[in-house]
């Protein structure tokens, strides 16, 4: 055999053997592989969408990295303030170039107090309401009792706490009234929704008093915390940024925010006073600074990709839609519903500002 036929026959048997490799390998496969090994390859559609979808997923994780960079850049050139809600009335803290974080005193313990009194009589129609009208069920009693003598040591310590003489009246009267409400339902047997609703209306006066005086003591905190600061500051607050946090149910007339914009100003709403909205009732420092440091910095691709530096507070598809909703909901026949366009950069409060018949506060209440 010559040299030419036996480079043949090998390239043959070596094809051969590529050609078996793969069914002989993966017969060879330890049964735990073959889970992580078998299937069918994915299709060459599949792997480029999911090439082109990585590049979404990459932004992130880039935004993330720049962001750090652009966080220590802002605080290295502006103070900043975050007023964070908690529920012993919200967290004040200053940032302040070069120096240390500064987190401001809690507001006075009686808000607390006085929270918690208004709060031990609202709980109650919500404890009660499953069990309304319904004779057989009994199962409200262990939880009742258990608050009754939470309520009863509250009321027999009241007068040792921090709650000022001039309060103390309408506070224990809250209190005495939540005792006999859970004492009729005892001595009843049952819980009657006359029964609730008389008490709800009796207890609603009183609830408008401490929740006045709670509010009368936050507010005038964090004023006189906002004064310190801003003479603290001097010249600079006029570049400082500012941002609150908040949920749904307290975004309209939202205090901290609202405490902010006595002090930045008009011209500072959205712009560099921000109100946050967040899915919860709390936000750490930590997530406040980087919604802050997002905002800011998406600023500056606004400004260089559509010569707007406001563009990006905004949905930045939010336009087009309009347009998209306008037209398909001529294709159906439909009268489009949408709110009036506002320009970009609006000072406007980030709230419902429309005014309307109605009442606007519990003291419009009866």
């Amino acid at each position: 055999m010559n040299i030419k036929k036996i480079l043949l026959c090998g390239c043959a048997a070596l094809a051969a053997s590529a050609l078996t490799f793969p069914a002989t390998r993966a017969a060879e496969l330890p049964d735990y592989m073959k889970i992580i090994v078998g299937g069918a390859a994915p299709s060459t559609s599949e792997a480029a969408k999911q090439n082109v979808l990585a590049l979404n997923t990459a932004m992130f994780g880039l935004y993330d990295a720049s962001g750090r960079l652009f966080r220590r850049n802002i605080l290295a050139q502006h103070p900043v303030i975050l007023a964070l809600f908690s529920g012993a009335g919200g967290r004040f803290i200053l940032y302040r170039p070069g120096m240390a974080p500064v987190e401001a005193p809690p507001v006075p313990g009686v808000y607390q107090l006085l929270k918690s009194v208004g709060h031990s009589t609202m709980v109650l129609p919500v404890m009660a309401g499953p069990h309304i009208d319904k004779p057989s069920d009994q199962s409200w009693r262990a939880p009742m009792a258990g608050f009754r003598t939470r309520l009863q040591a509250a009321a027999d310590e009241l007068g040792q706490t921090d709650i000022p003489p001039e309060w103390r009246g309408a506070t224990r009267e809250i209190l005495t009234n939540n005792l006999a409400f859970i004492d009729d339902c005892f001595a009843r047997g049952e819980i009657g929704f006359a029964q609730v609703k008389a008490f709800t209306e009796k207890q609603g006066p009183k609830l408008k008093l401490i929740i006045a005086w709670a509010a009368q003591t936050q507010v005038a905190h964090w004023m006189g915390v906002l004064a310190d600061w801003k003479q603290q500051i001097g010249p600079d607050w006029e570049k400082a940024y500012a941002a609150s946090n908040t949920i749904y149910v307290a975004r309209q007339n939202n205090i901290l925010f609202s405490v902010l914009a006595q002090f930045f100003g008009a011209e500072a709403i959205n712009s560099r006073l921000m109100l946050i909205e967040t899915v919860s009732f709390t936000t750490t420092p930590d997530d406040m600074l980087e919604a802050l440091t997002r905002i800011i910095s998406d600023r500056t691709v606004g400004a260089l990709f559509f010569g707007n530096n406001s563009v990006m507070d905004y949905e930045l598809m939010g336009g087009n839609a309009r347009d998209a909703i306008v037209a398909e909901a001529g294709k159906r026949g439909m009268s489009p519903f949408l709110p009036p366009a506002v320009p970009f950069g609006s000072k406007q409060w980030p709230t419902l500002i429309t005014p309307g018949p109605g009442p606007h506060s519990l003291a419009d209440l009866p």
